[in-house]
């Protein structure tokens, strides 16, 4: 079995510099000024939105039709509700002028049905509405200033729910009578204390219950390597036989890797471990300042590369299976192309949790991605060094605002009440940073030019085809994902020569993926297409994949299963002959890094 071992590097290497030399540190008055104005703006370039705005208004000045077109529904919508609030008054069980969006969940309760307060939710709904037919449809606006203006307006109208104040929320009204304001009074003590956690730097409340290494992360195992950027953790074995092909889970470095080994309820690596698996698992350094000039290359040599060469000395005579979760996955798939090219074939299958490949439909998160926009960020992380967890955590706040942003507002502080802390949550708030120049390469590279699948992006000099790759593909999606949309990852069933098992699972970018088994409310579908087949669009795919309540994890398994073979004594951990040895318990000292 032929492979090219790869060369862990002891020191940094400088790489090239970006066309436009965006992360130079020169004497620059942009930069400053960018990073002071990104302070203000949480990271957003003012620039991208007036250009988006202007675009906007002057095509509608410019549309006499619309402008006719928005008149004549704005008539309607009052009519109809003036018509809704005449027969609301007196009966609260009426038909409603317009229903909320099946994931709106605001207006749901009891109390919202009763006069005056459904009228002033219908109120709302038919003004939202109005706006979203403002902002679309405009004849000569670009699509993505349009999609721009048309979430700017949401969020400003989400801000603005009657929702949000207690004069106007009857729920909020409800509680205060029948505690006599204490709800107001706890709330008002959970925001100081949130507030001084946020001045402080310190995590939400109640995440202090859950602690790595503790409750968190404590599936058995050894770090087993050690470079600037990874430590690989090696888990003890849990059956007295495992199949020959070890798994190599790739995390993104976006986020800490126990998203998959939680509590031990919610852990995949200890179901992999306890099905007769050997589980290797990357671990992310925590980027500092020092670390600006780490670039993609860079996370892939000494992230991917260097822990494949550890698990193929520590299990040499077995090929391995890949894991890529989120950007971990895009990483994965470049390494995988690369390595075909090179005829490096160590990998016998490589599986991809919610990451994609082609980022022409790369959902919301396009929405802050433009030339105004990437170079805005360009010069604060030049400033910085990294891209800050809090400017991080804020865009993906934004893209689920209502959830994330004013109903937790509500709970926490109008209604006095705590939302429980779980093992997910606890997590997502001990967030990572960005290294400046990988930042600027994966917006530049993958979503603003697409380079990875246009067959432009380049390994060691030469670009790379994901056409390369001949291995079986298990791809999972999600319903929810905000960040990874499942259609488009369903674009590698036409960017692989392979055979692609694909699964679309209910939930969110990360709930979806942690998925036990045991959970009544999970449901999926899964479908293996041959790449000798003919094409299936998506829609078409949905319309014909197996339904299956339950979790995913144990089709996985099986689909694991079936390209393994058959079981045998486990390997030992680490190879310390060969320069692999313990250096301590899982799950390391990377992870812990703030």
């Amino acid at each position: 079995m032929g492979h090219h071992p790869t060369k862990v590097r002891t020191e940094q290497t400088a790489l090239a510099t970006p066309r436009n030399e965006p992360l130079g540190r020169g004497l620059s008055l942009d930069q400053p000024l960018h990073a002071t104005l990104g302070q203000i703006t949480a990271g957003v370039s003012p620039v991208a939105l007036a250009q988006a705005y202007t675009d906007w208004a002057q095509h509608l000045v410019m549309s006499p039709d619309k402008q006719i077109e928005l008149v004549q529904k704005a008539v309607r919508k009052w009519a109809r509700y003036l018509e809704y609030c005449s027969r609301a008054c007196s009966d609260p069980h009426c038909e409603a002028c317009i229903e909320p969006l099946p994931q709106d969940k605001r207006f749901a309760g009891d109390p919202w049905q009763a006069w005056p307060y459904n009228a002033i939710y219908q109120g709302f709904l038919l003004t939202q509405q109005w706006w979203h037919n403002a902002t679309t449809g405009i004849s000569g606006v670009s699509r993505h200033h349009e999609e721009v203006v048309s979430f700017v307006a949401r969020q400003l109208l989400d801000m603005m729910s009657p929702a949000n104040f207690p004069s106007s929320n009857p729920e909020v009204l409800k509680e205060t009578l029948d505690t006599g304001g204490q709800n107001l009074v706890r709330g008002a003590v959970n925001f100081f204390e949130d507030w001084q956690r946020a001045v402080s730097g310190g995590r939400p409340a109640g995440t202090e219950r859950f602690a790595v290494g503790d409750n968190l992360a404590v599936t058995p195992g050894q770090v087993i390597f050690r470079n600037e950027l990874i430590e690989l953790i090696q888990y003890m074995p849990a059956t007295d036989k495992v199949h020959p092909e070890p798994i190599l889970i790739v995390p993104a470095w976006i986020m800490k890797y126990y998203i998959l080994d939680l509590s031990p309820e919610n852990s995949l690596v200890k179901y992999l471990v306890e099905k007769g698996h050997t589980v290797f698992m990357i671990s992310w350094k925590n980027p500092t300042v020092e670390d600006r000039d780490l670039g993609m290359e860079d996370y892939r040599r000494l992230g991917v590369m260097a822990a494949l060469d550890a698990v193929s000395a520590i299990a040499p005579e077995s090929r391995v299976h890949g894991v890529g979760y989120c950007l971990g996955g895009t990483l994965l798939s470049i390494a995988a192309a690369a390595m075909v090219r090179d005829g490096d074939d160590r990998l016998a299958t490589m599986t991809l949790f919610a990451a994609q490949t082609d980022f022409t439909e790369a959902g919301e998160l396009m929405l802050f991605i433009d030339e105004a926009q990437v170079s805005f960020l360009e010069d604060i992380m030049a400033e910085q060094g990294c891209l800050d967890t809090k400017q991080m955590a804020g865009t993906f706040q934004l893209l689920r605002s209502n959830d994330l942003i004013w109903s937790a507002m509500v709970q926490n502080y109008l209604m006095g009440e705590r939302r429980p802390m779980f093992d997910l949550m606890a997590w997502n708030a001990d967030a990572t940073r960005m290294p400046a120049r990988m930042h600027s390469e994966y917006l530049r590279q993958l979503f603003l030019d697409n380079d990875l699948a246009d067959e432009r992006y380049r390994v060691d000099g030469r670009p790379v085809s994901l056409h390369d790759i001949r291995i079986p593909i298990f791809a999972v999606s999600t319903l929810s994902d905000h960040v990874a949309p499942w259609r488009s990852v369903y674009k590698i069933h036409s960017q692989t020569n392979a055979d692609v098992t694909f699964v679309l699972s209910n939930g969110g970018h990360n709930a979806g993926i942690v998925s036990p088994p045991g959970n009544t409310r999970r449901r999926h579908q899964i479908a293996t297409h041959d790449d000798l087949a003919a094409y299936l669009d998506p829609d078409a795919w949905q319309a014909r994949a197996t339904h299956h309540e339950g979790s995913w994890w144990p089709c996985w398994l099986g689909w694991l299963s079936d390209h393994s073979g058959e079981p045998v004594k486990p390997p030992g951990l680490g190879a310390a002959r060969k320069g692999y040895r313990r250096l301590g318990e899982a799950p390391g000292t990377y992870v812990l890094m703030p």
